[in-house]
């Protein structure tokens, strides 16, 4: 949990521009935050009887906040908040367009990791397409809802070092898990951080990264839609998929 909380006080130091947040959506698998952009990250939250507290101690009074207090909320050990506080991470952050290329992970994992051991942290549609390709393919979920065929915590100290080849999700940021995670990898091994809530920052090159795979809103009310009626990424439609590389 450090090293990920130094992380994104990293992130955040690196933002220099705050703007006022015009608009926050709470979707069932989608959080997006607009202020100078529009910002997505997963939806994550707690397993708690509605009754029994809040998981985001301010809401319905969010919106006079600036993004870069709002940012801040990547921080909460309260989930749903943090999942506020990536997504508005997301909407400061200024990408360098030059460094990204419209890709997307499975294609890059697919070009790193023909023929070598692939460790995901994580469930994405495409593993199963890769492991045909690699030499070995493990998955592992970090949070309890593994799924047949995924490894178990236990086995993760063992296998990940084994890794050539590591992509972590970017939920990692989100749970405060990837520090585990990443000490664990070794460090020859290619490092991807995927999904739409990573933050296309250089900082994570910093943390040994070697790409970063996330998604730009191009159309913020088409996106919008989408999300509001409980799409899944596959089915949202007003985003780039890109990776930015080291």
């Amino acid at each position: 949990m450090k090293k990920t909380k130094e992380m994104l006080l990293d992130i955040l130091s690196s933002l220099e521009i705050d703007h006022k947040v015009s608009d926050i959506r709470t979707c069932v698998y989608w959080t997006a935050v607009t202020s100078i952009h529009c910002g997505l990250a997963s939806t994550m939250a707690a397993s708690i009887v509605p009754s029994e507290g809040h998981q985001v101690e301010s809401a319905g009074h969010l919106l006079p906040t600036g993004a870069k207090v709002l940012a801040k909320l990547s921080l909460s050990s309260q989930i749903l908040e943090a999942s506020i506080g990536i997504a508005a991470i997301n909407s400061l952050m200024p990408v360098d367009e030059s460094m990204c290329v419209d890709l997307n992970a499975e294609a890059e994992i697919r070009a790193r990791g023909a023929g070598k051991k692939i460790a995901i942290i994580g469930h994405f549609p495409f593993a199963k397409r890769l492991r045909v390709e690699a030499k070995e393919l493990w998955t592992f979920e970090l949070q309890g809802r593994g799924r047949p065929g995924d490894f178990v915590n236990d086995e993760i100290e063992d296998l990940l070092p084994q890794a050539e080849v590591v992509a972590v999700t970017s939920t990692t940021l989100i749970n405060h898990t990837l520090g585990g995670v990443l000490d664990l990898i070794a460090p020859d091994a290619y490092k991807m951080m995927l999904g739409p809530s990573t933050p296309l920052s250089p900082v994570l090159f910093d943390y040994g990264f070697d790409a970063v795979s996330g998604a730009i809103v191009v159309d913020r009310d088409q996106m919008l839609t989408y999300i509001s009626q409980g799409a899944n990424f596959r089915q949202i439609r007003g985003v780039r998929k890109v990776i930015m590389r080291r």
